[in-house]
């Protein structure tokens, strides 16, 4: 199992109608590509020096080659979606590789 992270800074002028994509909009988009089978969305607690809002979006996927695919066939098009945001929000991305869960 592997979880692609994605962890964004959000401005606050545009912080509403960007939520309101990701949760409507981008995050369904990515769970109907089929490579990944569950996502969760949280709000990290910490006070960006830059401000702005901070979220972590993990994508559940069942292996690297799923996540692989991913890049290669839905990434760009899917990125593309965020242009309205452009200039607003600072993204980057974490593979992570689950070792153990209970």
């Amino acid at each position: 199992m592997y979880i692609y992270n994605v962890t964004i800074n959000i401005d606050q002028s545009v912080h509403d109608e960007w939520l309101h994509w990701m949760k409507t909009k981008h995050i369904p988009a990515m769970l109907d590509t089929g490579k990944f089978s569950k996502a969760l969305m949280t709000q990290v607690q910490v006070e960006e020096d830059m401000g702005g809002i901070t979220y972590s979006v993990q994508y559940r996927t069942e292996s690297k080659e799923m996540l692989q695919k991913y890049y290669e066939e839905d990434a760009d098009t899917l990125r593309e979606q965020s242009k309205p945001f452009e200039g607003k929000f600072v993204a980057f991305r974490t593979e992570l590789k689950v070792v153990n869960e209970q």
